[in-house]
């Protein structure tokens, strides 16, 4: 949600920003709207001092014996009254435009984000790792002949429908045991806080982080009015919403493991093959709330986090900055971390850690006091992907992968296999 004041001091930095992002200047149309709602206002204001002072005067007027003044100031008081609901309901409607256009438009791009159409103009800014060089053509996972017995699509299908997996046996403890590895790691070497949090939600928490009004059709609607998420930055952020933290209990960072729930509208023909873009799948997700001045140290620490996982599994990654393009809805800058895999002889995304600035807080009315006391500032809130837990598998197996189609596990994960870092040729641990 933008700041109508923000526009009205400067109009043309606004559309400039949104230019950058392929939006076509609106502070015209916006301050027009904004000019009849205060000009409204203003009226129904006066109109109600009026119908105030009318009213103080009828109780004059009947001491006074002047019946005619009496009936007078009350027909006067009945106009008033009318004429005030009129024009405070023509206030409220304009309001109501106002706010639904300034929630349909994107968050404006930080000035360091490099200009862009699409994910061709990214750039990368960081590589780690060297990725292995095979004596064989590798594959990609659901070819492994270690993981077929376990990523089970077929099932998935009949069950649910397609871009749907069964995991079963080692690969689905090989996924638990990621998902235990990135929450253990976060919590004990990066200072998150572990959060259960529901996986459905009000429509109120849907808009606060953005994913409505505008983007509902990327999301499922239950019947009794409640939304699945399409990832834990929903419910972390929105712990916050109507709130007014004080300071010192910033940054609040959290953490959560969930289920995932995307419709992938728009991806039709996209990654078909394994369980690379599914409709239902877990996630580890980081979520910061900070002070203004204090985000953009708080994306970097969270990319660390992030990059840091990758790491510790031995998996070769690059980190790029998304262009103004590219970049989600809400978003102010985005890092994309890519890891590599073998199997597609390429880097694929793995994490996304957005700063979002306030204009979700916007949305969420989300404030901090303070200390030094004055006006509730708005947070600014930060999410990211710690990792993926499917992609993040995938990214194991291919890489891990031996010419027998047998999987050589990272050593991380020794405390989560009971030991055990091989995935054999027959789908069994060992």
């Amino acid at each position: 949600m933008h700041d109508i004041r923000a526009i009205r001091e400067n109009p043309q930095a606004f559309d400039a920003a949104l230019a950058r992002r392929g939006v076509s200047a609106l502070s015209s149309e916006l301050l027009t709207l904004d000019e009849a709602r205060r000009a409204k206002i203003l009226a129904a204001e006066t109109a109600q001092a009026d119908q105030n002072k009318a009213a103080k005067a009828i109780g004059a007027a009947k001491a006074k014996g002047n019946e005619a003044e009496f009936e007078r100031l009350r027909a006067e008081v009945a106009d008033k009254k009318s004429e005030v609901a009129a024009m405070q309901a023509e206030a409220k409607e304009l309001d109501t435009r106002l706010t639904e256009m300034l929630a349909g438009i994107p968050n404006l791009p930080y000035d360091d984000i490099p200009d862009g159409e699409d994910e061709a103009d990214n750039v990368e800014i960081h590589r780690w790792g060297t990725p292995k060089t095979f004596a064989f053509k590798p594959k990609e996972h659901y070819e492994l002949s270690g993981v077929i017995p376990g990523m089970d699509f077929e099932t998935a299908a009949k069950l649910s429908g397609a871009r749907f997996v069964v995991l079963r046996g080692a690969v689905a403890r090989i996924h638990r045991a990621l998902a235990q590895f990135m929450l253990n790691t976060h919590v004990d070497e990066n200072g998150l806080t572990e959060m259960n949090t529901p996986v459905l939600v009000r429509e109120e928490a849907m808009y606060g982080t953005g994913q409505l009004p505008k983007f509902g059709e990327d999301s499922y609607l239950m019947r009794e009015g409640l939304w699945l998420i399409p990832t834990s930055e929903v419910t972390l952020t929105n712990t916050v919403a109507g709130e007014i933290l004080d300071e010192a209990a910033l940054p609040r960072r959290m953490t959560s493991h969930t289920l995932c729930f995307r419709s992938e509208a728009g991806s039709a023909g996209k990654d078909t093959a394994g369980m690379l873009r599914q409709h239902q799948f877990e996630k580890v997700e980081m979520v910061s709330i900070t002070k203004p001045d204090e985000s953009d140290a708080e994306q970097q620490r969270m990319l660390r986090c992030a990059e840091g996982i990758l790491e510790k599994l031995g998996i070769p990654y690059r980190t790029i900055v998304l262009c103004t393009g590219d970049m989600g809805f809400g978003a102010r800058r985005t890092f994309d971390i890519e890891a590599w895999l073998p199997g597609q002889d390429t880097y694929r995304e793995i994490s996304s850690v957005s700063t979002c600035g306030d204009f979700q807080a916007r949305r969420m009315n989300a404030r901090f006091r303070p200390e030094g006391g004055g006006k509730p500032e708005f947070v600014h809130t930060l999410n990211g992907s710690g990792l993926a837990v499917g992609r993040c598998l995938i990214a194991v197996l291919e890489n891990g992968q031996n010419e027998d189609g047998s999987v050589t596990l990272p050593e991380v994960l020794v405390p989560y296999l009971g030991g055990k870092l091989t995935l054999t040729a027959t789908g069994e641990l060992a």
